[in-house]
């Protein structure tokens, strides 16, 4: 005689140490040995299971569950045949999915309840899914990195970035092997979105020492491990060791899969940063090839920038403007203030403060005051011209292009003013100078300001700056 619960902690044991192949075993030898209504108890077990392998299985749950209810029409009515079938039905349909009723939600049953969560997660429905009581001690090992990373999805639903980032390393910490390496990456993925590239960069190097080389599922998520790795290195200034990391993700890519929207895009950025603005533009058009209706402003928006790094400011605008056209883009200040740069590079200057301002008012600082800056030279307003570049030195990232052509700027502006402030002018080109190869034009150029700048400074009695 079969007991079903003992059953049902076989497998968990066995999950528990990623053998699926001997949960399945343990689970259909009990079905062919069990009587009908213990057989319908393992049929819904078994869907529980083939749940966890996601979309790739939902032939399998959806053959369960139908085997469940034949062999015991009462189960219609249990609560984890009601959660697998709204998880089952969530997956095919999203947000258009039959949601887990309150009773599901609140059954006493544990399992029933992570799947009833994993169907509203699923469903677009991040808050109600983090609603449900689910203390982790109440589940079998196997499904507590997955509560997690459930959770941890929702929070990122909801744009509690931090709050997901905590769960995909509580996630991790439940996880062993390949699954913990996925956690660490997830984790890793959303700092880099907070900025936090040191903290990506560290975690990805936990991840990286989990893959072994013996796993025939390791491939894409290696592509994806240099692919984030590659925007970390980027983001920390190392725009060669990046470049080698999105190599080595594309190459994965294909050999284990397709190219990808992201691998491409980011290959753009590091061709960016490393100034080969052809082989940026390239890229940026591969990505927008394979790109899905939800990705394409991203990537008409990278073109759009990529185009202005190379002068073709007629096609960049076009390429911005389609993106303006999106309400949903998140960088729309940013489009505006690049469009204002369109319109700099093809003499509209008034139209180019114009949008300049727009942008600037609706919190693209950076750009819109850059755009601002060569206005105000341009109509030869120095003291608007240098409040320009100030701002841009104060609201930039520190040894950013953008900091450093602030300084410059700031510099050869308070030049032209005649030097009324020597010990700023200084400064300014100082840290320029700092930051300028000498293969640069303007390497001479700051040379030169900090010479006159300290000769008047000397002459003022003023301290010399180190």
């Amino acid at each position: 005689m079969i007991d079903v619960p003992t059953t049902w902690q076989q497998a968990c044991a066995a999950l528990a140490g990623g053998d699926y192949d001997t949960a399945f075993d343990v689970l259909e030898s009990a079905m062919s040995e069990a009587r009908k209504p213990e057989r319908a108890r393992i049929a819904l077990y078994l869907a529980s299971v083939h749940a966890l392998y996601g979309d790739a299985a939902t032939a399998e749950v959806g053959a369960a569950l139908r085997e469940a209810r034949t062999l015991d029409p009462a189960l219609r009515g249990d609560a984890l045949y009601l959660a697998l079938s709204a998880e089952l039905d969530a997956r095919s349909r999203g947000p258009d999915a039959a949601l887990p009723a309150q009773g599901v939600r609140e059954a006493p049953d544990p399992l029933a309840r992570f799947h009833a969560l994993s169907a509203l997660a699923l469903a677009e429905r991040p808050q109600e899914a983090l609603d449900i009581h689910l203390p982790l001690p109440e589940l079998p090992p196997h499904l507590r990195w997955r509560l997690r990373s459930w959770q941890a999805d929702c929070e990122e639903q909801l744009g509690h970035l931090q709050e997901a980032v905590h769960l995909y390393a509580e996630a991790a910490h439940h996880a062993g092997g390949l699954n913990r390496a996925i956690m660490l990456q997830e984790g890793a993925a959303i700092l880099l979105q907070l900025g936090q590239a040191a903290e990506a960069h560290s975690a990805l190097e936990q991840a990286r020492s989990l893959y072994t080389g013996r796993d025939p599922e390791e491939g894409l998520n290696l592509a994806t491990w240099h692919y984030l790795s590659a925007q970390a290195l980027l983001a920390l200034g190392k725009p060669e060791a990046a470049l080698e990391a999105i190599r080595e993700a594309d190459r994965l890519e294909r050999e284990h899969g397709d190219p990808s929207y992201g691998v491409a895009l980011v290959w753009g950025q590091v061709m960016t940063h490393l100034g080969q603005h052809e082989k940026a533009l390239a890229h940026f058009e591969a990505a927008l090839s394979v790109a899905t209706e939800a990705d394409r402003p991203y990537a008409l928006h990278e073109l759009g920038v990529a185009l202005l790094d190379l002068d073709r400011p007629v096609e960049a605008r076009e390429k911005l403007e389609a993106v303006l056209a999106d309400p949903d883009y998140p960088y729309q200040p940013e489009v505006l203030a690049d469009l204002a740069e369109c319109d700099y590079r093809l003499g509209r200057l008034q139209e180019a403060q114009q949008t300049a301002e727009q942008a600037l008012a609706q919190g693209a600082v950076v750009p819109a005051s850059l755009v601002l800056g060569s206005v105000a030279l341009d109509y030869y307003h120095l003291d608007d011209a240098l409040e320009h570049y100030e701002r841009v030195v104060r609201e930039a990232a520190p040894d950013s292009r953008d900091w450093i052509t602030g300084h410059q700027m700031a510099a050869d502006v308070m030049a032209q003013q005649g030097f009324k402030d020597p010990a700023a002018a200084y400064a300014h080109a100082q840290q320029a100078l700092e930051h300028t190869p000498e293969s640069d034009d303007w390497h001479g150029t700051l040379q030169d300001h900090l010479k006159k700048a300290a000769a008047l400074m000397g002459q003022n009695g003023g301290r010399m700056l180190n």
